[in-house]
């Protein structure tokens, strides 16, 4: 898969794509990442990429000539002219008028063989941007950054986690939180131990403990120290459905609840 990220600060990326997870996908091949200045597609001589808005209004946009160059320069027609390619190609704007990115979309998205990513800036983008090149408008919160830069680091880290190969166990992302199901996840066996929860099945993640067992009296759960691992499976998914509850209920709707969590929900909720 390739990522091409569409900035007028290239430098921004030195560092935040050049470790962890990512590096090392780069690094195996799976995943080629490209950063596209986008002022040099400006021919002034002020290399200028932005201009102010019809109709008046506060601060700069973008200006379409240089993002439409710059995506016709690696090749990337507009959007009506992508239609019938069967998906190899999708270009997303990252803009605080975008749909929310989740982990959902994340998945949606793979299978492309190309990914741009478009960094808005200043007060946004010329909408000819949005309306016949752009196939995705995505936003990462419900809040204002500086700009698209940001967000796209995200992205690719998102992303690159679902890549076959990428993550040492690969089973870890079928496991995590906001994973919407848990059907590839191996469960386990009748007394081997837990491999997790057998996937999240859309909740938040269940509570970690390492050692040492008592640090400043602070102890692990007992649940966790006594070999039992049917008990122990229960208790994750006890923790996972309380936080879940507590600090994010809205993803119980779209979560994968079995009868059994229905009625730990009910008893998590009389506590």
């Amino acid at each position: 898969m390739k990522f091409e990220i569409i900035t007028i600060f290239p430098d921004f990326f030195r560092g935040p794509l050049d470790y962890g997870i990512v590096r090392r996908a780069r690094e195996a091949g799976l995943i080629e990442i490209g950063i596209r200045d986008l002022r040099a597609f400006a021919h002034d001589r002020h290399r200028t990429v932005d201009d102010r808005p019809f109709g008046g209004g506060e601060g700069m946009v973008l200006k379409p000539e240089p993002i439409f160059e710059c995506l016709e320069s690696l090749g990337i027609a507009p959007r009506e002219e992508r239609i019938g390619e069967h998906g190899r190609e999708s270009v997303v704007l990252l803009s605080p008028q975008g749909r929310m990115f989740t982990q959902a979309v994340a998945q949606q998205m793979m299978g492309r063989e190309r990914l741009a990513l478009i960094c808005g800036r200043y007060e946004g983008v010329d909408e000819r941007v949005s309306e016949h090149l752009a196939d995705r408008e995505i936003s990462v919160g419900d809040f204002v950054l500086s700009g698209g830069e940001l967000a796209a680091a995200v992205i690719v880290d998102t992303m690159t986690r679902l890549v076959p190969g990428a993550l040492g166990n690969a089973a870890s992302s079928q496991q995590e939180s906001f994973t919407a199901s848990a059907a590839d996840a191996k469960p386990s066996l009748p007394g081997e131990p837990p491999s997790s929860t057998c996937g999240s099945g859309g909740l938040l993640d269940y509570p970690h403990y390492t050692r040492p067992a008592e640090f400043r009296g602070l102890p692990v759960p007992e649940v966790l120290v006594n070999g039992n691992h049917d008990e122990i499976r229960k208790w994750r998914r006890r923790c996972a459905l309380r936080k879940t509850l507590h600090n994010r209920p809205g993803l119980l709707h779209g979560a994968q609840l079995s009868q059994e969590d229905r009625k730990l929900l009910a008893e998590i909720e009389q506590e």
